[in-house]
């Protein structure tokens, strides 16, 4: 697959991660957040919490599912990039964070959307 390809999927992946979120009353803040440590998909909020969203998205499984492509090291990125987020906003410490991951996945051959609540713990 080339990469323009790859990355209208992702955005595709992205927008479906959005509005399945925002329909269960999340709003968006941001998106595609930068910096130097790395990227963020979404970051939205959910009543109280600020949501950092991790879209996977997946065409097959003979190589694993969608979740199972989150390494350690992409959770180390998330973790720093959040942290980044947080303290330029001076919200560091002062708001409740969490981190949520949407996989879009083939189940039994139909394209499904699986939500994982706080899917990893992080010290921030």
């Amino acid at each position: 697959m080339d990469s323009c390809n790859r990355l209208e999927k992702g955005h595709h992946a992205e927008d479906q991660a959005c509005q399945f979120l925002q329909a269960k009353g999340f709003r968006l803040l941001q998106r595609n957040y930068r910096c130097y440590h790395g990227e963020i998909d979404l970051i939205m909020q959910d009543q109280e919490h600020i949501v950092f969203v991790e879209v996977r998205s997946r065409q097959r499984t003979d190589y694993g599912n969608a979740v199972e492509s989150i390494t350690k090291s992409k959770i180390n990125k998330l973790i720093k990039t959040a942290k980044h987020f947080l303290q330029i906003r001076k919200w560091l410490y002062r708001v409740n964070s969490r981190f949520d991951v949407i996989a879009i996945h083939p189940v039994e051959g139909k394209m499904q959307l699986e939500w994982i609540k706080n899917a990893f713990e992080a010290k921030i």
